[in-house]
């Protein structure tokens, strides 16, 4: 395990002080987690903890920061540090990417993590929500994984999890699904670029799962039945298989035989195809873009 300095947590905005030299050492490993505050962030924090590290917790809300820092604490004896920043702005990235490459404090598990989906077509809808998910859920993701590398491979040791989607494997899945798409190809290219390095790259693709991310899309989520329970996926059901494949080395994580098995029929049938059912499902085409009055 990693020797890991520790500080206070900084305050919102501000850069992470240096390490003291002379403040007690945690012996466990640290991992940073981003859009930490809820949802699978917030289930990738606690089972890390679970599993004994000392963690990073970035997210816009810094008030939801320090309640979810205060109950890891509790829960799992481990230290825990808030940084609130939003990955859209450039300059809090560069922030949090000091921090994943703070040589003093070393992290050595990093979970790309935040996002947001859109309720809106690419073709008609507001460039600037568009340039900002570019920003979350790509170029922060790009950002942070080079800096995660760039620190683990001297070091010889480290793991980065990106959080893809099924939805990265849809052709005509909206800005989102193109979004996924490139987490995917980038963590998988990272994956063979660090063989033999003693670093690790994996990208988990979940399908539908329980969260605020819904919610705050102004989507439809699935409630509790028969059939809702075989589509839709708990956080545990999530957070727990692809931290088991990320310590594994395996560069991919598709939670549940279900999904995997739908993953594997979308990858060998014509993409039209995919495209043209996926468009006309009412969980597709019309959860992105409804029509008047839907």
């Amino acid at each position: 395990m990693t020797s890991d300095p520790r500080t206070g947590p900084p305050a919102a905005g501000e850069p992470v002080p240096d390490a003291d030299a002379t403040a007690p050492r945690s012996s466990r490993p640290t991992a940073l987690v981003t859009g930490a505050s809820a949802g699978l962030g917030a289930g990738f924090a606690d089972r890390l903890a679970a599993r004994g590290h000392d963690l990073v917790l970035v997210a816009r809300d810094e008030a939801r920061l320090a309640a979810a820092a205060q109950g890891l604490r509790a829960r799992h004896g481990v230290e825990v540090e808030v940084l609130a920043a939003d990955l859209s702005d450039r300059a809090a990235l560069e922030r949090v990417a000091q921090r994943v490459a703070d040589p003093a404090r070393p992290v050595d598990v990093l979970v790309n993590n935040a996002g947001f989906g859109l309720r809106q077509r690419f073709v008609d809808g507001v460039p600037a929500d568009h340039e900002r998910m570019f920003d979350v859920l790509c170029r922060a993701v790009m950002v942070l994984s080079r800096a995660a590398v760039g620190a683990m491979v001297p070091r010889g040791h480290g793991h980065v999890l990106n959080v893809g989607s099924i939805a990265g494997l849809v052709p005509g899945g909206g800005h989102y699904s193109a979004a996924k798409a490139y987490v995917i190809v980038l963590t998988e290219t990272l994956a063979g670029e660090l063989r033999g390095t003693g670093v690790t790259a994996t990208v988990v693709s979940p399908g539908y799962v329980r969260t605020e991310f819904h919610d705050r899309s102004g989507m439809r989520k699935g409630g509790r039945s028969a059939v809702s329970d075989r589509v839709w996926l708990d956080v545990e059901e999530v957070v727990d298989p692809a931290l088991d494949d990320l310590f594994a080395g395996r560069s991919t994580s598709i939670p549940t035989r279900r999904w995997a098995a739908l993953a594997t029929v979308v990858d060998v049938l014509p993409r039209g195809l995919v495209a043209a059912v996926w468009n006309r499902m009412p969980g597709g085409a019309t959860r992105r873009h409804p029509t008047s009055g839907a």
